[in-house]
């Protein structure tokens, strides 16, 4: 009798557990060369992408960070090292929080460089909505919320801090506050460094929040064409 009963009142704590998942974005990264580095081992933080990272960490270190965990590719790997350090926790690999597939990796692909032009790329340029140049907006979704979920169960009721990539970390919020997945890329709030934070009561997603703890570190030019989405948070009723 009394087994079922502490049954019960454990489910229910659980259900009830507030936990906070901050998916962070890393620093800044050496790229003299300016290619689509995607998913190319190789690619560090630079001595600016260093210094967001430790301005990350000092600024959640007073909070209650139990769960510190990375996409295996370096410059996220070093992003997320400060942080665990501030902690005294190990950090932890989760091959989901990868950066989004892409068949332009290696290649300068932008606007205005000619690449929509060359009739070689034009095979992949048919379905943005999917999109067809790369890995499909809802595998990205399945994926991140898998690693999301995992974090939010090794740090239940406290915090977790995951670090993962621009495309993937969009993608989820805008699937979590239930916007479409296409988008244009210049809108997307998610700049280097910046904390994109998911607050779970038991296992469901009450709100999402947005901050940006390294904003005056990153250059300028990268902040003058963002357009962020209106408010730094979102509530979800019941």
């Amino acid at each position: 009798m009394s087994t079922s009963s502490n049954s019960s009142d454990s489910s229910s704590t659980r259900d009830t557990d507030i936990t906070v998942v901050h998916l962070m974005r890393h620093g800044e990264v050496h790229n003299p060369e300016g290619v689509l580095y995607g998913r190319r081992p190789g690619y560090h933080l630079s001595e600016l992408g260093r210094q967001m990272a430790d301005r990350v960490a000092e600024h959640l270190s007073g909070r209650d960070i139990t769960h510190v965990v990375a996409s295996p590719l370096e410059r996220a790997q070093e992003t997320a090292t400060p942080v665990a350090k501030a902690h005294s926790l190990d950090l932890a690999t989760d091959e989901r929080l990868i950066e989004a597939g892409n068949v332009f990796e290696g290649k300068t692909f932008g606007v205005g460089d000619g690449a929509l032009r060359k009739p070689a790329n034009w095979k992949y340029l048919t379905n943005p909505f999917q999109p067809s140049w790369g890995e499909p907006y809802i595998e990205q979704v399945v994926r991140m919320m898998g690693a999301l979920g995992a974090a939010r169960d090794a740090a239940r009721g406290h915090e977790a801090v995951c670090v993962s990539h621009q495309l993937p970390i969009w993608i989820v919020r805008s699937f979590a506050e239930r916007r479409r997945l296409w988008h244009d890329p210049r809108k997307r709030q998610c700049t280097l460094a910046s904390l994109t934070s998911f607050t779970y009561q038991g296992d469901k997603i009450v709100s999402v929040g947005y901050s940006e703890p390294a904003r005056d570190l990153v250059p300028s030019h990268l902040l003058a064409g963002a357009k962020p989405v209106k408010g730094k948070a979102k509530a979800f009723g019941a």
